[in-house]
């Protein structure tokens, strides 16, 4: 498991990211979904904030479990 300094820029883009589980973000950064959620509380403007809940919320590619089979990997190439 790497596990790498916590960059917030990449965490917000990862949690934006459709493909990328959050799961994904915890291998990388350790932070698991309510850490993502707190730190996109903490850094995005709560507008932006309350889309990306919005949009995440019931989406089942953010969680490895609920994912189709067929989704094999996401976006990002690191």
């Amino acid at each position: 498991m790497a596990m790498y300094p916590v960059d917030p820029d990449r965490v917000i883009e990862m949690a934006w990211e459709d493909r990328t589980p959050f799961e994904a973000i915890k291998t990388v950064y350790g932070l698991d979904e309510q850490g993502v959620i707190d730190l996109m509380q903490q850094q995005l403007k709560p507008s932006s904030f309350r889309l990306w809940r919005k949009r995440v919320s019931g989406r089942k590619t953010k969680h490895l479990k609920l994912r189709h089979p067929d989704v094999s990997r996401g976006y990002c190439p690191i």
